[in-house]
């Protein structure tokens, strides 16, 4: 069986416009069709994941937010 990574890209802490600055870094070390689990506390960052995930061709699999972290699992899209 052939898996596809799954790298974790820990922004708690940081404000707007780091934790999709540093999403989208993480990205584009990433192969299409590998996921990306992000988890950040910036409430804002419950607009810009979203956002990002959908300008850039990116699978947004799930959001939640839990105890004020939020997690976000996305799926590459295009390469960028």
């Amino acid at each position: 069986m052939n898996r596809k990574p799954k790298i974790e890209l820990d922004v708690i802490g940081l404000n707007c416009p780091l934790p999709v600055l540093r999403a989208r870094q993480a990205v584009r070390r990433l192969n299409i069709g590998d996921t990306l689990i992000i988890k950040a506390t910036d409430p804002l960052s419950a607009i810009d994941i979203p956002h990002f995930c959908q300008e850039d061709g990116h699978t947004l699999v799930s959001s939640e937010l839990e105890d004020g972290v939020h997690q976000f699992v996305l799926i590459k899209g295009k390469s960028n």
